[in-house]
């Protein structure tokens, strides 16, 4: 498997469907995890199969058209499963802004099926709900080319013959039609949430947006498709986002987190403001609401005035920095800040639209859904498409940075009491080099091809970095070399570790949780870890005016246009944010002035809230 995530729902959607076209049965079995065989005419067994990036697939098949099928899935296979990379289109249909206001109007509830009353055509039921819902699925596929993968998906789970022979054979022992449809299709959801990859655990909201369609349509009730406020639900599947009205929809507040969910990728295409992870904060209906996802705040009663003035100056900046996304930074004082790119996947550096390159490239989330660690030549083809991606830019790969809150699969760690004070990031490889000797020979070999930059992270002591730099070797021309600044001891030594390095980069979200003591994974006490409290700040601030070599910063800090003007005023040459970012914070810097931003004010400052006071625009 080549795919990025893996034979996930839409290319397994795709297998599913040619393997129902021919007279023949096809099994699939996981040589890697040992998992099958399945019946490749099931998606519900396919995707569950959870065959991820790397891994080899055994496919069997019987029957009258068993050769003809084998062929077929090849040619497919060959083609990605049909699974390939698109550029997006910019955002059509809603505001695209990041802020809203709006009474709330809640949805997500349960389909109620209190008042259904159970007949003696409960099959016949089923299947005038399962064409009703069909239809409505084609009719979604076919209006929405971008993201008919995603529907298509859905139709086949809505077709999945194995589940749909065993909610017939409850319905015939007595069950009623919306109860062995709920039952079945809520089992399939948790075999779902159960699976290793994160990308595939938020399938399971494609598996309950398809439940409760057909409950819908068993039970005569309608969803809403116009919503005049801002839509809070539990989750946000894929047909809401592609159906609702987005010209009068105000935005979508989602309560559980999360970013790669079919319904917010919909839903963002779609330009629907949309904030995810605002939590189990009461929210009555009707009662206006509004929410800021560039500071990541969800308010019940606002200041309405105040809400407006933002939206209208968004809107504003938004087109601004759109019309000049491809100019460069310059201050206003006459300093070129470069602005790049945090890259996760192929994608990301095909989405990005004026950056510089790539200042951070996450080479364990590029590679990780793999359970096979990738070969030299694997990482040399990514690296390379990414840089063609940024039309031959400079990218900066960052090597594995693995433990606390990011595993390897094909590495696997020993259990630790306290992972993110554990062996991570470079700490690891000490012991067990090899995995990051193959990927520096894939960096020295894109080198000789492309601009590079490799820093490594999770660097506290000279040793360390006398070690990395051995490993590395001789570098070719141009191969430029840096270390990620993430821990207090590493900013308070810097010129130590930076002697005969070409630049450092300051990881923000690191060096925030391990200034404040805070997990910024913890709910209870990730407030406390702001990249804005002044004790960051002045570490960020030694950092730049000891370290003697150019200076970068790849966290969050770096994606908010106000905090990014901060840290080029304190002397940050260097910004790499998330894509969608990039335009407004090169807007923001090349309408400012640095040398009147109040850095002294800021660095004595007594807390974040009185920083963002300072630098608020």
């Amino acid at each position: 498997m080549s795919n990025e995530h893996g034979l996930h729902a839409r290319p397994a959607a795709r297998l599913v469907a040619l393997v129902n076209s021919f007279n023949a049965s096809v099994t699939l079995t996981d040589l890697d995890t040992g998992r099958g065989p399945v019946d490749a005419a099931s998606l519900s067994m396919v995707a569950t199969l959870n065959a991820l990036q790397g891994h080899r697939l055994q496919v069997g098949a019987s029957g009258p058209q068993a050769a003809e099928v084998l062929a077929a899935i090849n040619d497919l296979a060959a083609e990605n499963f049909g699974d390939t990379v698109v550029e997006t289109t910019e955002p059509t249909g809603g505001s695209g802004l990041d802020v809203a206001i709006g009474p709330a109007v809640i949805g997500g509830t349960e389909v109620d099926l209190g008042d259904y009353v159970a007949g003696d055509n409960e099959l016949a039921r089923l299947h005038d709900a399962l064409t009703t819902v069909a239809e409505e699925l084609r009719r979604l596929r076919d209006s929405s080319p971008a993201h008919g993968g995603i529907f298509e998906a859905q139709l086949a789970l809505l077709q999945d013959r194995k589940l749909l022979d065993e909610i017939r054979a409850a319905i015939r022992a007595g069950t009623p039609a919306p109860i062995g449809w709920k039952q079945t299709y809520d089992e399939l959801a948790k075999t779902f949430e159960g699976l290793d990859d994160a990308y595939q655990r938020e399938r399971a909201q494609d598996v309950r947006s398809v439940r409760d369609r057909v409950l819908r349509a068993l039970t005569g009730q309608v969803a809403r498709t116009e919503v005049n406020g801002i839509l809070v639900v539990p989750e946000l599947d894929a047909a809401t986002a592609a159906t609702i009205d987005a010209s009068s929809i105000a935005g979508i507040a989602v309560r559980a987190a999360g970013a790669t969910g079919h319904g917010v990728i919909v839903a963002r295409s779609r330009g629907i403001p949309l904030i995810t992870g605002i939590g189990n904060l009461e929210v009555p209906e009707g009662v206006t609401v509004a929410f800021d996802a560039r500071h990541g705040s969800f308010e019940v009663g606002p200041d309405e005035a105040t809400v407006r003035a933002t939206i209208a100056e968004r809107r504003s900046e938004r087109e601004e920095a759109a019309a000049y996304a491809d100019q460069p930074a310059t201050t206003v004082d006459g300093r070129t800040i470069d602005v790049l790119v945090n890259v996760g996947s192929v994608q990301d550096a095909v989405d990005a639209r004026g950056a510089d390159g790539s200042g951070l490239v996450r080479t364990e989330v590029l590679f990780g859904d793999r359970r096979t660690a990738p070969t030299v030549a694997e990482q040399v083809e990514r690296f390379r498409a990414i840089a063609a991606a940024l039309g031959g830019k400079p990218i900066t790969i960052r090597t594995w940075d693995i433990g606390g809150d990011k595993p390897l699969p094909f590495l696997p760690q020993d259990r630790e009491a306290n992972p993110f004070l554990g062996e991570r990031g470079l700490r690891v490889f000490r012991r067990r080099p090899e995995l990051l000797r193959d990927q520096l020979e894939a960096v020295r070999q894109i080198a000789a091809e492309t601009p590079v930059h490799v820093m490594f992270p999770m660097v506290t002591t000279a040793d360390e970095v006398a070690w990395a730099l051995d490993e590395l070797g001789p570098r070719p021309d141009g191969l430029e070399v840096g270390i990620m600044v993430e821990v207090p001891a590493a900013a308070l030594r810097i010129e130590t570790l930076a002697a005969g390095l070409d630049f450092v980069s300051i990881g923000t979200n690191d060096l925030t949780q391990y200034t404040t003591a805070a997990d910024r994974t913890n709910s209870a006490v990730a407030p406390l870890a702001d990249g804005l409290d002044p004790a960051v700040l002045q570490l960020i601030d030694h950092v730049v005016r000891k370290a003697g070599v150019r200076v970068a910063v790849c966290g969050d800090l770096a994606s908010d246009p106000q905090s990014a003007v901060l840290l080029a005023a304190l002397g940050v040459q260097e910004l790499s944010a998330v894509g969608p970012q990039i335009p407004l914070v090169k807007a923001l810097l090349r309408q400012t002035d640095l040398t009147q931003v109040p850095t002294v004010a800021a660095l004595a400052a007594r807390d974040a809230a009185e920083v963002r006071q300072l630098v608020r625009r």
